[in-house]
């Protein structure tokens, strides 16, 4: 029974981490599941961080962007603020602020693939424990990791009765909670309920009135387990998540001249210029906004035959989301980017696993479908003329469709041959049927409040937006492919001693062809060709040498990779002006990374990260670049001393920090585009009761108030915007928050 064999393993790691230190629970083993089995973390060859929900609750951490930054080489990339989030790992990211285009950082939850980076900025609460996987993971995980995958497992639950309350109180009248309950329904039927929720004010201020990049956020989980029998579990998980805020934040930066910022210069463009030096401030006469709304359900069946495991994960998940920003970033009508997305995913995976004394080994078959219908677009007068319609505005609606039909079946083996050195091989046959419809379209949007306005003519993907009255179209394109991919493992693990792993490694991972969306029209509608429109499919051959090593009578555990990267078809993205394309080209990477996690003596905690990682493009005019969100250095370390004080109560002090070195946004090479590098550090202080039954603990994020970009657009010239769009990170963040617990 699977449950039962996690629990002992489990039990066994504790056992351990126990005897490595009484007091540094914050670092104890981790079971994980990179390999479709529980493993702890150092019998793995593969370079992996992970943290339980005990550990990440300890430290602190309640969303994905904290655990990424104590991953060596992995950050979290926000193309367009607040509303959406994606993974960069040793390099490897997306950046595309569209949703037709998949990240190369595949997302998991509970084993459920996440194909939209729109439902991709959800909270953490009530986890069991995140595992960030670096390098190709085709063969076992399958489309789009070739940069390596986040896998979110939630807590699940179990007969005991447990559960918690926690509300934190914080900056700009912050208020977020989140809970849990579960416990027994019968002797064979368990349950559990998690929410979470989230509003705060926002940092941003608009001097025509009302905040931007509030929280207004809500989020429920919701899961029955049955067991049956001892060999048979019966999971459902049906989920939900909303996002209704006010964002679009840019700053205006006047950039009068291509490629140049010329912020004490007037924009002739907008006649307007923002040189207050206050990069949280701004005239934004439209602000927009972001709704979102994502569900799921997932059954999960597990059953022991006996001599193999059978397991069969069904899900259906959607997303819906409307969003639009005001672009021009002042107080003229001139520019509003939307997009909106309609994605319905069904997805089925079938896996048998089983072991021999020298053998262990899992084979499966999945299944993705796939059905989106997508649209982008401007309401900007300048760029398509004047509205011809009294009361209505002009721009362009672009809607597309995108139909996904994705097959494969995938095997690994695992041969011992020796006590020591262990074979690994595996394979996966990847076959996608994708079919694409992109239309161009001049409109007209009438006000809602107008008296032409009606409602019964209005588009379903625009009822935000405002009515269409007319639709002529500037271009079309219809495409379909049908690629076939293969992605492959050969490993070699050898357990040096009891303390020390060392493996070396070939991966092939690959990342699906697909379609571009642009939002101007190009030049001619003859232009929307294939060699324009279309992608081939991504294949990277990885070539790594690593190891995990224990030391300090387990009291420390060090672990190393280097790696070498050789793309075929590199699906490269690149930015021109607000526009986005990919199309492909040939790249080379190569890099390491290094984690230390310690506890030197009682009460003390210590990670340290370092990440190195040079990355090569060939572009079309014959330059090398490196792509987008890819810094050559990234650092993290965290100290964390807890002591005991009267009555069994316990006080933890933290200072955490991470480092990014300089990087671009855009592969022009000019210093619109520019990062410079910055680091971002944290503290808190918290006060655990005897026994664990409640905490209380106080943080300040961004402690050195670090003004930082975390996207920019270059839509320099007087012949565009005479702008560039800058999205800064969070400014700096104070808090406190209470917890209690009950049960176990």
């Amino acid at each position: 029974m699977k449950m039962f064999r996690l629990n002992k393993l489990s039990a066994a790691l504790l056992a351990s981490s126990v005897a490595m230190s009484a007091s540094a629970a914050v670092l104890e083993e981790v079971v994980i599941t990179a390999q479709k089995r529980e493993q702890g973390l150092q019998d793995v060859g593969i370079s992996v961080s992970a943290m339980t929900g005990d550990q990440m609750e300890a430290l602190g951490f309640d969303n994905a962007q904290q655990v990424t930054a104590m991953a060596p080489g992995v950050s979290t990339v926000q193309p367009n603020g607040e509303a959406n989030y994606s993974i960069a790992i040793r390099g490897v990211a997306n950046s595309d602020f569209t949703t037709n285009v998949e990240s190369p950082v595949a997302m998991y939850v509970d084993e459920v693939y996440i194909s939209q980076m729109s439902g991709a900025g959800f909270a953490l609460f009530d986890m069991e424990r995140v595992e960030i996987l670096r390098g190709p993971q085709g063969t076992l995980f399958g489309r789009n990791a070739t940069g390596g995958l986040a896998h979110f497992i939630t807590r699940k639950p179990s007969q005991e009765a447990d559960g918690y309350a926690k509300v934190t109180l914080g900056d700009y009248n912050q208020i977020r909670f989140e809970g849990a309950a579960g416990g027994a329904i019968t002797d064979n039927l368990s349950a559990r309920v998690s929410v979470a929720t989230h509003d705060n004010d926002g940092y941003i201020t608009n001097r025509l009135g009302g905040d931007l990049n509030n929280a207004n956020d809500r989020a429920g989980r919701v899961q029955f387990l049955y067991t049956p029998s001892d060999e048979t579990e019966i999971l459902l998980n049906a989920r939900f998540a909303t996002q209704d805020i006010d964002t679009g934040f840019f700053e205006n930066v006047s950039s009068i001249r291509p490629g140049e910022l010329t912020p004490d210069e007037m924009n002739p463009v907008l006649e307007y210029i923002d040189n207050d030096g206050d990069v949280f401030a701004g005239d934004y006469d439209d602000p927009g906004f972001n709704d979102l709304e994502t569900s799921g359900y997932t059954l999960t069946v597990s059953h022991d035959m006996g001599g193999a495991n059978l397991t069969s994960i069904t899900d259906f998940s959607s997303v819906e989301r409307r969003y639009i920003e005001d672009s021009d970033a002042s107080p003229l009508s001139f520019f509003n980017f939307f997009l909106t997305t309609d994605a319905e995913q069904f997805s089925q995976e079938l896996r048998l696993d089983g072991e021999t004394d020298t053998m262990k080994w899992v084979a499966g078959f999945y299944y993705l479908d796939l059905d989106i219908s997508d649209a982008n677009g401007a309401v900007t007068d300048p760029f398509v003329g004047p509205a011809e319609t009294e009361g209505a505005e002009a721009g362009l609606f672009n809607p597309y469709t995108s139909k996904l039909q994705s097959t494969s079946l995938f095997g690994q083996l695992e041969f011992s041959l020796s006590e020591q050195l262990t074979l690994i091989a595996g394979a996966r046959v990847i076959q996608d049927e994708k079919e694409f419809d992109f239309t161009v379209n001049y409109v007209e949007f009438l006000d809602p409040d107008s008296d032409a306005f009606d409602s019964s003519a209005n588009h379903a993907n625009l009822t935000v937006f405002g009515d269409l009255v007319g639709a002529p179209g500037y271009g079309e394109y219809s495409g379909d492919r049908k690629d076939t991919e293969v992605s492959a493992r050969l490993q070699l693990d050898y357990r040096l001693s009891d303390e020390t792993l060392l493996y070396t490694s070939w991966n092939r991972g690959v990342k699906g062809g697909g379609y571009n969306a642009p939002i101007f029209p190009l030049s001619e509608p003859l232009d929307y060709t294939d060699e324009v429109m279309s992608y081939d499919p991504e294949q990277l051959d990885a070539f790594e040498v690593g190891f995990k090593h224990e030391f300090m009578d387990g009291k420390a555990r060090l672990n190393g990779a280097a790696y070498y990267y050789d793309y075929n078809d590199y699906q490269t993205f690149y930015i021109v002006g607000i526009d986005t394309i990919t199309f492909n080209s040939d790249a080379e990477a190569q890099g390491f990374e290094l984690e230390l996690q310690a506890s030197p003596a009682e009460g003390w905690d210590i990670l340290l990260g370092a990440a190195y990682s040079d990355i090569d493009v060939d572009l079309p005019d014959g330059r090398t670049t490196r792509p987008v969100q890819s810094p050559e250095w990234n650092f993290n370390a965290m100290v964390r001393y807890e002591w005991e004080i009267a009555q069994g109560g316990r006080v933890a002090l933290q200072a955490d920090s991470m480092y990014r070195s300089e990087h671009v946004f855009a592969m022009t090479g000019a210093e619109t585009v520019e990062e410079d590098g910055y680091a971002i550090s944290n503290v808190s202080l918290t006060y655990s009761a005897p026994g664990d039954q409640w905490q209380v603990s106080a943080f300040v994020e961004n402690v050195t108030d670090e003004e930082y970009l975390v996207q920019t657009f270059d839509l320099s010239s007087t012949d565009v915007f005479g702008l560039t769009e800058q999205y800064y990170g969070r400014p700096q963040w104070w808090g406190v928050s209470f917890k209690y617990n009950w049960g176990n």
